[in-house]
Order: C-alpha cells, then structure tokens, then sequence
C-alpha cells in the first residue's frame, strides 16, 4: 500500500512535459528515440499524477496493441488514485490508470489472428493471471488513460459501428458490473421488487438495467436530488432519499408492505448496507458491491436475517460484457444520457477533479484519447 500525499490535487505543473498534481515534485524529461505516446502516469511512491511522454508499449504473444479513443472515468479510477492500494504489478514504480476504455486494433503480437488492423474493439477489464487471480487493466497493469494500451487478446470484443466510442467507454464496468450483480448474483427476476443505493455511474445503469429485466418496482434511493430526478427519468418507480426519517415506511408504502427482494449497495456509504439488509423481505437477497463494500457493525445490535441472504460483489465476466454490448447495439439499453461531458487526454487532471466534486449529479465524464475515424489508425510497428 502506497499512502498518498496530503492535499494531492490542489495545485499542478508542468515539467519537462510532465504535468504533477501535488505540491514540490519535478521530472526531468527522458531522452530517448523510441516511439512515444501521451499517457496519464501514477507514481507509485509519491502518489503524484499527470500527463507526460512514455515509451509506446509492444504487445507480447497473445497480447493485443490497442489505440485508445475513449476512456471512462470511474470510481475505481478515483479511488486509485486518491490512495494507490494494492496498485501495480511487482517491481513497477509507476502506473497508467484506466479500468474501462474502448478504441482500435493498432498491432497484434505473436499468435494473435483474426484482430485485423482498425478493428473497433471494446476492453474487458479483467484477465487471469499466472496464478489465477484476476488481473485489473488500471489497477494492476497499465490501463487505458493513453493513446496505446498492450491488452491480452482474451479481453477484446468487437465494437459494431453502432455504438459510439463514448458510450463504449462505460460497458467495462459501469453497466457490466450492474447487470452482473442483477443478474448474477441476486438472481433477479421479473416482478421483484428492487432497491437501489447509489444512483451514480453504476447506480444509474443498474435503475435502467431493472427495469429492462423485469423489476417491478424499481426504486432508487440516493442522498442528492439531482440523482434522483435523473433515476426516475430513466426508468425508476420512485427515488427515496436515504436520509428521510420514514425511509422504512415509504418502503413499506411502495412494495406494499413485502419490502424488497432485490436489495443492492452501489453507494459505497458506511451505512448504507445497514439499510439494505433492514429493507429485505422475507426471502430478500442483498447485494454489497466493491472491493471495500462493509457489513454492518454488529456493535449496533444484532443482524436478524432469518432466510435474507448478504452476498458481495465485484465486477463481471466477459459474457456479461458481450451482453449488455448487444442491449446497446439492439437499442434495449440507451447510454446517450451517462455521458456527462467528454474532456481531452491532456485535461485529464482535471476531469479527475470535475468528477469528484460532482458525483451525485454526473453519471461518468469521458476522457477523449485519439480520434476516432478509421483512416487516422494506422497500422503500429511494435519497436
């Protein structure tokens, strides 16, 4: 675990093409002839970030050299960043983040086939490492916040036409890992009752994500009006805020008395999974989504959950990409709503703050890497 530096974001510089947040850093520029690329750099000790020039990665075998176009700004992203825990693979000292980006086959390495040149292609997050643990594009190897990113040709899916790059940008895991945990983990079915805490990137998806499977009703419980204004145009019943006194009873009111079947955590807020398992039926199952997600504190009392069950959740798989991938492209799900704003690779910086002081009223700002037209991608020579 690598701590961050206090006030980390307040200020920023460039330095030798290097732009650090954080306060009495510089970087000498590095002298090299091998080809570059722009990408946001983590360092791994200081904690400092920014935009600098590095060395173009080269894909080894079954490894895919991707262009970057679209990158999604996440909370995993942000929460690297505000404290880099776990962060990085063995021996590195610095880290490009970016869970969940979207752009074009640039090189394939060897025995790579069937990934021509151009191909418009979607990252799973996600990949299996030697001991099979899962390892995390952005969050264990470089990830997507630069022009080019060696991806395992196991994560890639092809991106149809249809789909803006922007909106690609979000599937990895701002509407994977929703769907997932519906579907998945709490076994949704059609007619159950849902509740949902946290409307944001994830929180948004997963209102219009129950409401597709069937849910019925939906409802949206979050702490900021503007959240749940947008939870109801996109398809929620009623959005509750978690801070009401009578939050119990105006549950009760809307599933007529059964409460919940479906209860799920995407807030990440320290009380918030007391509420949700308080608010399952019968027979009700709640769901904890994140790597931190918390149980309640049993200091606060007994936990009676007779036939609830609590199940934890991260991410998703590949399959759950490819489906939700299809609800974009058949027109079942519309994301035109979730991109809050697009910002340049160079403003990175500060869309990573933008995002921050906006979390309940944003769904996800996009960082725009390279352009998207086909004719600009062309074919790599790894160096």
């Amino acid at each position: 675990m690598v701590p961050a530096p206090p006030n980390r974001g307040c200020s920023s510089q460039r330095t030798g093409g290097f732009r650090l947040v954080g306060t009495g850093a510089s970087v000498a520029p590095v002298a090299t002839t091998a080809p570059q690329m722009r990408a946001v750099r983590l360092d791994l000790t200081t904690g400092l970030y920014g935009v600098t020039d590095v060395r173009r990665p080269r894909p080894a075998a079954n490894e895919v050299l991707v262009r970057v176009v679209t990158a999604s700004i996440g909370r995993l992203d942000r929460d690297l960043l505000d404290g880099p825990v776990g962060a990085g693979y063995p021996g590195a000292t610095a880290l490009t983040p970016g869970h969940e980006f979207a752009g074009r086959v640039s090189a394939p390495g060897a025995g790579v086939n069937g990934w021509p040149l151009g191909r418009r292609v979607v990252v799973h997050p996600a990949a299996t490492g030697s001991r099979g643990a899962d390892i995390w594009l952005g969050l264990h190897r470089d990830g997507g916040w630069a022009e080019y990113a060696v991806v395992p040709v196991s994560a890639l899916l092809q991106l149809p036409d249809s789909v803006p790059f922007e909106q690609a940008a979000l599937l990895p895991s701002s509407v994977a890992t929703p769907f997932s945990a519906l579907i998945a983990t709490a076994g949704l079915r059609p007619g159950e009752a849902v509740g949902i805490w946290g409307v944001g990137g994830l929180g948004t998806h997963a209102v219009q994500l129950a409401r597709l499977l069937g849910a019925a009703p939906v409802i949206a419980i979050d702490p900021v009006p503007a959240a749940r204004e947008r939870a109801v145009r996109l398809g929620a019943d009623i959005a509750l805020d978690p801070a009401s006194e009578n939050l119990g009873r105006e549950l009760g009111a809307a599933t007529r008395g059964a409460l919940l079947d479906v209860a799920i955590d995407l807030s990440g807020a320290p009380d918030a999974a007391a509420q949700v398992i308080a608010a399952l039926g019968a027979a009700g199952r709640a769901v904890l989504v994140g790597p931190t997600a918390a149980m309640p504190d049993p200091g606060k009392g007994p936990l009676a959950l007779g036939r609830r069950r609590v199940l934890g959740h991260l991410g998703s798989t590949a399959t759950d990409l490819a489906r939700v991938l299809r609800l974009v492209e058949f027109g079942r799900l519309d994301l035109a709503a979730s991109v809050t704003g697009v910002r340049p690779l160079e403003d990175a910086v500060a869309a990573v703050a933008e995002a921050a002081r906006t979390p309940g009223e944003s769904v996800r700002l996009v960082l725009r890497v390279s352009p998207s037209a086909g004719d600009l991608d062309s074919p790599v020579r790894p160096s």
